[in-house]
């Protein structure tokens, strides 16, 4: 009997089930965002990892067969960016198939969304979320390293609409100084078109991206101003583990979401795990090593000697980064974001 088929969830030291499965299919993304992979130290002659220390989408089917068995219901394919990975949909088909598998989703920058969106969702995506930090050109350009202005973003997610991969969500990383100011326009955009805007506390994520407390403007500040041209309410979570605030126009209007990581922390009830391109499982964003499953996969480990493996990730499992962040004295080396996914 797996776990999703018995009574007992698999659960880690401080309680929390496991639910949810990320997993990264590429290191290599075509934007720099300074949040993520500055231009400066991610230049034209970094070297990303080479296709053979890949899993292989066989690979990355299997582990995900097994961690439905043990509760996982929902998949996110991220990156890097999950688009430049060649046959994607092919993954994404696979995924698809899988028994237990109740939400597929991805998260992507958008730029080959356009191309995209109907063979994804023809191959059994669900649904995207897609990264957009500003409507303003320029400063777009100026927080993807120049690599490229909004309007093929725009036309990915117009393509992923009309491909049905909904409902769609917009996640916007909030850094004061640089694109807070930009704000309300991407509020009303998402609010005319039906969109689900998610608004991003600027995260210590990984150990390049600069970041200082003092850029960061908290999730409240974010409501408040949104608030005061289209009064909002507060609104439930749509289930356990949820890690955005919701709030819903009192006009009717849509909703957005607030992601708090800093200011009001939500370890307590994270449900992910989180799997690098190169087999490494993470249990956590603001991790400092991971499980190599890759070796085992590759040496021959049977379904339940992987199984006992993960099992044993999350049993042990009592991360909660965000919430001791403001008590620890010196930075801790953390695994880059674009490694394992946002």
């Amino acid at each position: 009997m797996s776990y999703s088929e018995s009574s007992a969830p698999l659960l880690d030291r401080l309680g929390r089930p496991f639910r949810d499965l990320r997993i990264s299919v590429t290191d290599r993304c075509n934007f720099r965002c300074s949040y993520c992979m500055p231009e400066q130290v991610y230049g034209e002659h970094y070297r990303f990892l080479p296709k053979g220390d890949l899993l292989t989408f066989e690979e990355i089917v299997r582990v995900a067969r097994l961690m439905i068995g043990l509760g996982a219901r929902k998949i996110r394919l991220t990156g890097g960016e999950p688009l430049v990975r060649q046959q994607i949909e092919r993954l994404v088909e696979q995924l698809a198939a899988l028994r237990g598998l109740q939400d597929l989703a991805m998260t992507t920058n958008g730029f080959l969304l356009a191309e995209k969106a109907a063979a994804l969702r023809d191959a059994g995506l669900h649904r995207v979320t897609v990264s957009l930090d500003s409507l303003d050109d320029e400063v777009f350009r100026r927080m993807n390293g120049g690599r490229s202005g909004v309007a093929p973003v725009l036309e990915g997610i117009a393509a992923a609409e009309r491909a049905g991969l909904t409902p769609i969500k917009i996640n916007t990383v909030v850094q004061r100084g640089v694109n807070d100011h930009t704000l309300l326009d991407l509020a009303r955009y998402c609010r005319e078109r039906g969109y689900i805007a998610r608004f991003i506390e600027y995260m210590d994520v990984g150990n390049l991206n600069g970041w200082r407390r003092e850029d960061v403007v908290p999730a409240a500040e974010i409501v408040e101003r949104i608030d005061a041209v289209w009064p909002l309410e507060p609104i439930p979570s749509n289930y356990p583990g949820e890690v955005a605030n919701r709030f819903r126009y009192r006009d009717g209007g849509g909703e957005i979401g607030v992601i708090a990581s800093v200011t009001q922390p939500f370890c307590g009830d994270c449900t992910r795990l989180r799997l690098s391109p190169e087999g490494q499982l993470y249990t956590c964003l603001f991790g400092t090593h991971g499980t190599d499953l890759r070796g085992p996969l590759r040496t021959g480990a049977t379904d339940a000697e992987l199984l006992d493996l993960i099992t044993g990730v999350w049993r042990a499992r009592a991360d909660r980064y965000s919430e001791l962040r403001a008590q620890l004295d010196t930075p801790r080396t953390k695994v880059e974001m674009y490694h394992i996914g946002g």
